[in-house]
């Protein structure tokens, strides 16, 4: 029966005859055919591309493919194929013909072996080969949990690839991975089977109309939009999705992946993307898209843990208690809710706040992309008359209505006072301006409103565009990596930390609306006194305790709030040191640990006398300044770029003369010790900031380092255990000098050093950092309860 109807388009009634020439058979292979989301949403989607191309020139097979019997199995599939709908618009009679049609191209395969998959490709050659026809392409839908990749992408490169001049598309569902790490070693499996165009990583909010049609509405309405969208004109930018619905049944997946990983870390982020990044030329360039896509993401600034405000409704504890047999009392930290907030250090977006928001059992299901723009009109006029017009004082922003809420359809919506924007008219349609339906407070007669000319569900959207082999609407490795990279530090910032408690749905009020505090986002109310542990104090109650290490002040809190408070205290001691002297000599070490600092410093302290104050290096690998690896790039990219010190105040190690680097022969230590005593009085620098190694280095200073622990020199070469060995850094004797040394101790990597350093003396050969003891300043220790606690 499959082969008689392959090449075959039966013209009947409404049907369109059939192509002139064929383009190629197409080999459709479902894996997990008999799932939820196969049920739900792909096999309808593969319907609809079925009558879309039906006379496209292409023939097709349909393989549902499971783990199932082939008796059971093939019921399965055919219980779910026998409920195929067509769009309501479809002509009766052409729909019972799509139908059976498509139904007499699919057959089921149980595919649990490497023999099963052989068999497969077999059975597809053997029908061509039968009907004469030449293979297009094979597309291989994975509908199956994530841990069964690898074995099935082995299976496919091994046994099913199509023949030379046939291509492939392996299609990928979500969850890629669950943070940084997993996702790379996920994506790096993935490699080994299949190149890089041949997979489609999906993110069905990409196939919703509403974000779908943000680009091209962007590129279509450049002349109202070019002057307008940029930090001068825009207030904030909104991507919301709101459920109503609770986890009630997905307990088991929430607990390991929560709202962040779940909605925020891909739904929302695409949406925001489409928003923020740069126009390509050519929007019909796949490659440009995603190239512009990846810059936009990678100048957001890196997300703290001050970011984001996190609930959990109040039912999920006992939900997961049933459906995961945790004991009674079991307490989870999973969130439910989130709201985050981005900012961007392009030059487009600086300033702008970017707010993405996602939770479950909320007071409406609706999801939303919105822009809202600064209002600097005032208006004289009445509230009656501004209410009876367009004017200028009302709100004026643009919305992407993914669905539901009130409007209940995809929709585009433009502030009438803003302009009337183009919109293609075969695929969007304007609606009715209806003043008895409210969108944020305004009558929707205050907007112009698009809504699609036909509704398609967002897998429909995708399967046509994996046809159309269109990469643009998929997410690449490279963009999926760089998500992760973006995301996980949160969420590891906020594994431990208890969410605020909410009851649910309208009974949550104003429980869960924040505001922007301070750089971070905060909750307006004050949480309920209602404690969510009553055990004890929860991790996030916990504020800088102040106490002594090693006889000097320590200074200990979990990191966010640790870096907040030592922020504060060197804008204190710069604001000190300029009112005595008129300047401030601050030192700064390079890595990572104080990365946060710097962008806390630059995003944060707005006092800061950024003016009055002199920039030195501790210590500097011998690379070029420009180097990824240079503590001064580090330095650059993370705080100098964004602060107003004057250029000749920034005084960076000259570990490059001459076109060497780091030779003794050219003087560089010796000419920054000569800076430091000219311009600094006493050579005593007002402030030295340090870190601490796993082996108890600072600066560059390492054990048993020959230089630098004594003698007369300010600034030494030295050799690192690690790569790059050459570095150049400040002595003892002169960190010894500062007024005042602050030591910044973070994570879990550091607790050996920190138990050490408790129970030892003044050893520098050792432990250079057990030689840090400013002769007539202070040293503070800043050690988060990671490195103090384990």
């Amino acid at each position: 029966m499959l082969g008689r109807v392959l090449c075959t388009v039966l013209f009947v009634g409404a049907l369109p005859p059939p192509a002139a020439a064929s383009q190629g058979h197409i080999s459709v292979v479902l894996l997990g055919a008999t799932g939820d989301l196969a049920k739900k949403y792909l096999w309808q989607g593969l319907f609809q591309l079925y009558m879309d191309q039906v006379s496209s020139g292409h023939s097709f097979t349909f393989h549902g493919a499971a783990l199932a019997a082939q008796e059971p199995g093939q019921r399965l599939m055919f219980d779910v194929l026998k409920r195929l709908s067509c769009p309501p618009d479809e002509p009766p009679n052409r729909c019972a013909v799509l139908k059976d049609q498509f139904l007499k191209l699919s057959q089921y395969h149980q595919l649990k072996t490497a023999e099963n998959y052989t068999a497969l490709s077999r059975e597809i050659e053997r029908l061509l080969l039968q009907e004469g026809l030449q293979e297009a392409g094979r597309i291989f839908y994975f509908s199956v949990p994530p841990f069964a990749y690898t074995e099935i992408a082995q299976h496919i490169s091994s046994s099913c690839r199509p023949p030379a001049g046939a291509w492939l598309r392996v299609v990928l569902e979500k969850p890629f991975g669950h943070d940084l790490q997993s996702a790379q070693q996920l994506a790096a499996q993935l490699a080994g089977f299949f190149k890089e165009e041949e997979m489609y990583r999906v993110d069905h909010y990409l196939g919703k109309q509403a974000v779908a049609h943000i680009l091209p509405f962007r590129d279509q309405n450049r002349q109202f939009l070019d002057p307008i969208w940029n930090r001068h004109h825009v207030e904030r930018v909104e991507v919301v999705l709101k459920e109503t619905v609770d986890a009630k049944g997905r307990t088991s997946f929430y607990e390991r992946y929560g709202v962040i990983r779940d909605v925020l870390q891909n739904h929302l982020t695409e949406a925001l993307l489409f928003l923020t990044m740069e126009l390509p030329a050519n929007l019909s360039s796949a490659q440009q898209v995603l190239q512009h896509k990846l810059q936009a993401l990678q100048s957001l600034w890196e997300l703290q843990r001050s970011s984001a405000v996190l609930g959990q409704y109040q039912a999920y504890d006992s939900q997961v208690q049933e459906e995961l047999q945790e004991a009674p009392g079991y307490v989870s930290t999973t969130p439910t809710f989130a709201g985050v907030l981005i900012q961007s250090h392009s030059p487009r977006w600086e300033g702008v706040p970017f707010l993405l928001t996602s939770g479950k059992a909320l007071d409406e299901r609706v999801g939303y992309a919105r822009v809202l723009f600064k209002n600097r009109a005032y208006c004289p006029q009445s509230g009656t008359l501004r209410e009876a017009g367009h004017s200028h004082c009302k709100p004026k922003q643009i919305i992407f209505y993914f669905g539901h809420g009130a409007l209940g359809t995809p929709a585009v919506l433009v502030s009438r006072n803003l302009f009337q924007p183009a919109m293609p008219k075969d695929s969007w349609k304007a609606a009715e301006a209806r003043s008895d339906l409210h969108v944020f407070g305004q009558p929707l007669s205050d907007f112009y409103v698009y809504s699609p000319a036909k509704e398609r569900d967002a897998y429909s959207v995708l399967i046509s565009n994996i046809y159309h082999g269109r990469k643009d609407f998929f997410i690449t490795t490279e963009n999926l990596l760089a998500s992760w990279a973006f995301w996980t530090p949160l969420l590891d910032s906020t594994s431990r930390q208890p969410p605020r408690l909410y009851p649910g749905g309208v009974e949550n009020q104003q429980l869960l609306d924040f505001e922007m505090v301070g750089g971070g986002l905060a909750f307006t109310l004050a949480e309920p006194a209602e404690p969510l542990s009553p055990g004890g104090q929860m991790p996030s109650e916990f504020r800088a305790i102040r106490s002594t290490f090693r006889q000097s002040p320590l200074v200990s809190a979990w990191a966010e709030e640790l870096i907040a408070q030592l922020a504060s205290d060197m804008e204190e001691a710069a604001r000190s040191s300029v009112a005595r002297s008129g300047q401030f000599h601050l030192a700064l070490s390079g890595g990572s640990s104080p990365v946060g600092l710097f962008q806390r410093l630059a995003r944060h302290h707005f006092g800061f006398p950024w003016q009055h104050t002199h920039v030195w290096l501790v210590d500097e690998r011998c690379v070029p300044l420009s180097h990824g690896q240079s503590n001064f790039q580090g330095l650059q990219r993370h705080l100098l770029q964004h602060v107003r010190v004057p250029y000749l105040n920034i005084h960076p190690m000259p570990v490059q003369l001459n076109g060497r680097l780091c030779v003794e022969e050219d003087g560089g230590a010796r000419l920054y010790a000569q800076d430091i005593a000219a311009l600094v009085p006493h050579a005593s620098l007002d402030l030295v900031l340090l870190g601490v190694g796993p082996d108890g280095h600072t600066a560059s200073l390492f054990p048993r380092s020959p230089r630098g622990l004594q003698g007369a020199a300010a600034v030494v070469l030295t050799e690192s255990p690690a790569k790059p060995h050459q570095r150049m850094s400040l002595s003892l004797p002169l960190i010894n000098r500062a007024r005042q040394v602050f030591v910044l101790v973070l994570g879990k990597g550091k607790h050996d050093i920190t138990t050490l350093l408790s129970r030892v003396g003044h050893e520098p050969s050792k432990w250079p950092i057990s030689g840090v003891s400013p002769s007539s300043g202070q040293l503070v220790w800043y050690m988060d309860y990671e490195a103090l606690l384990g």
